[in-house]
């Protein structure tokens, strides 16, 4: 029997690893349903999925390797991440998926009780928390819902060469702003954007991917303190925080 491998493990969800085989274990089964309802609709590639028994959802392993990793320089080529753009742009062209995704003041609300949060445990400099509260700002404008995978963090895209192989971890996947996904995806990457939108297109608003940088870094860090990450590894969230600070 090949060995279990814990590939992440939290107090809401586990991800074990046998052989080719990935078993999801989630604290709430209708996180399993979107995410099998999900891959069934999107114009992508994804694991296929072996079985589902929740909590347990089991699919296989995709081919390739990630287009990165947080902290440390993505190795793919320019034309992968173009790739990747190209495959994020077919995403948002389909038709929207049949459940309803968040709202506007929702995200409103949260980013405010999240800056509140950080603030009040000092997690942070107060101005690199109100700067990018400000900056954010521009993420918080009435977008057109469209397909979105809602965690397109860089570890869910794999690559072979310059060709997607798979998207994974679509649980969040729900109706919503374009530029979320963008922005996730290139978070401690910036320098890559250029080569994503070279192949999403060139109707993507940069300054508000740049908000969403902010916002994403300011409403996941508690989450990640409270399950046992850490958003101040080099290239993480604080990173992202603090980089910001640098900008005009």
């Amino acid at each position: 029997m090949d060995k279990v491998d814990v590939v992440v493990a939290h107090s809401q969800r586990a991800t074990l690893r046998v052989g080719d085989v990935f078993l999801k274990v989630d604290s709430d089964p209708a996180h399993a349903d979107i995410e099998v309802r999900a891959m069934a609709m999107v114009p992508v590639p994804t694991p296929p999925v072996l079985w589902c028994e929740p909590p347990v959802l089991a699919i296989a392993a995709v081919p390739g390797t990630a287009l990165g990793v947080l902290g440390e320089p993505s190795t793919a080529s320019p034309a992968a991440w173009a790739a990747a753009g190209a495959a994020i742009r077919k995403l948002h062209d389909a038709p929207l998926p049949p459940w309803p995704g968040r709202r506007l003041d929702d995200v409103a609300a949260e980013l405010d009780s999240e800056c509140a949060w950080l603030l009040a445990n000092a997690v942070l400099p107060a101005e690199v928390i109100h700067r990018n509260r400000e900056m954010a700002q521009a993420a918080l404008r009435p977008w057109k819902p469209v397909f979105i995978h809602g965690d397109l963090q860089i570890t869910h895209v794999f690559v072979d060469g310059d060709e997607v192989t798979g998207v994974i971890d679509w649980s969040e996947a729900a109706p919503g702003d374009a530029m979320s996904d963008l922005a996730t995806l290139t978070l401690g990457h910036e320098e890559r954007l250029d080569d994503l939108l070279a192949g999403y297109g060139d109707d993507a608003d940069r300054d508000v991917i740049r908000a969403w940088w902010s916002l994403r870094s300011l409403m996941g860090s508690r989450w990640l303190i409270e399950h046992g990450f850490d958003p101040d590894a080099p290239g993480c969230e604080f990173d992202v925080l603090r980089s910001r600070m640098r900008e005009p």
